[in-house]
């Protein structure tokens, strides 16, 4: 058991494991052994982080529900057929986006360079009545929440790598690899970080 302990605690540090880092914009990625089934193979985008609370949006859990049906209260959305995500466990009656632009929208949070958080009824209602194109949003139901301290003691147990986020990522076209793919990434840098030094011949 301690021998695995460690060997998890390698793996994490070729990203970050470093509670310092935490940050909105970065990423929070499961292990393969996760212990929470309700967190595994899942990749959580950090949208606000203080000492008060973190929350998150998971991005690679796609519905097949349009959003003409979730946001059916919203006029924007009545012909909308892109799929809505499970943004997390808490509150799944709530509607909350992500919008990739390069200007930033009415009520738009900046989370990364180009990508805005939509909180509210009213700024979602006006980025869908604008036209925002699927390739540049996402529509989250609900959200992962973690009290004071809370998500610190996970990092500090292990339970999360910690890694840069971009947009590329947040709207991949493929979300139900990209654990997969970000996992693969982590193995290959911890393959590389234990491989034994080259024996020079003399």
């Amino acid at each position: 058991m301690a021998a695995g302990v460690l060997l998890a605690a390698v793996l994490l540090s070729a990203q970050s494991r470093r509670v310092e880092d935490l940050a909105a914009g970065k990423l929070l990625v499961t292990p393969r052994d996760a212990a929470d089934p309700s967190f595994a193979e899942s990749v959580i985008l950090l949208v606000e982080y203080n000492d008060e609370s973190a929350i998150g949006l998971m991005l690679n859990r796609r519905t097949t529900v349009p959003l003409s049906r979730v946001l059916h209260k919203l006029k924007g959305a009545a012909q909308r057929t892109d799929a809505a995500y499970i943004g997390g466990p808490v509150q799944t009656d709530t509607a909350i986006a992500l919008l990739r632009s390069r200007t930033r929208p009415d009520a738009g949070v900046p989370v990364l360079k180009d990508t805005y958080l939509i909180a509210t009824q009213k700024a979602l209602d006006g980025v869908l009545a604008a036209g925002a194109a699927a390739g540049d949003l996402r529509v989250y139901a609900g959200y992962c929440g973690w009290g004071p301290g809370q998500l610190d003691n996970e990092m500090r147990l292990g339970a999360w790598y910690l890694m840069d986020a971009s947009s590329a990522v947040v709207f991949d076209p493929n979300p139900a690899t990209v654990w997969n793919r970000l996992i693969a990434r982590t193995e290959a840098r911890f393959a590389l970080a234990l491989r034994p030094p080259a024996i020079r011949s003399w």
